[in-house]
């Protein structure tokens, strides 16, 4: 696996479908590039693009928009060393604190976060459509170690 900068929107639509049943476009893809701040990073499976995260990263804070892994390429580790990788390019470009949103029904991208250090910061309700599902906003500090009390399963009330 080789970790690299990436722009090839039409490759990361293709894996983002791969992953996601409501999946982002190309065009998507190609508006978030000409916005300031943006960048991804991807992985290869040796012969093409097999997963990537795509953040933004201004005024001093960052944000995942979306990680992705190809669903047969899952549980190698890709994710955590895409998430690393993109908190490291973060911080190198001035950002101290990372967020993302998460459906708080997914299991295996909570237990990602949590092992990266990321807590709760708030609460989404039935950010998801169509099925209502609640979103987590968590986040992680960037210029230190990551907390010992990592974000719960059950969502918080605020």
């Amino acid at each position: 696996m080789n970790l690299f900068a990436s722009t090839d929107a039409h490759a990361l639509a293709a894996v983002h479908a791969l992953a996601f049943d409501d999946p982002w476009s190309e065009g998507a893809f190609a508006e978030l590039f000409a916005s300031p701040g943006v960048f991804a990073l991807a992985a290869d499976d040796g012969d093409e693009i097999a997963a990537f995260i795509l953040c933004r990263a201004i005024a001093g804070e960052a944000e995942v928009l979306t990680l992705a892994v190809a669903p047969d390429l899952r549980r190698r580790g890709m994710a955590t060393a895409l998430l690393q990788a993109a908190m490291a390019e973060a911080s190198r470009a001035g950002a101290e604190t990372m967020f993302l949103e998460v459906a708080s029904n997914n299991a295996p991208a909570l237990a990602l976060y949590r092992r990266a250090g990321f807590t709760q910061a708030g609460l989404r309700r039935a950010y998801y459509a169509p099925e209502g599902t609640d979103a987590l906003v968590l986040r992680r500090d960037l210029n230190r170690p990551p907390a010992a009390d990592y974000v719960s399963a059950e969502p918080r009330s605020d």
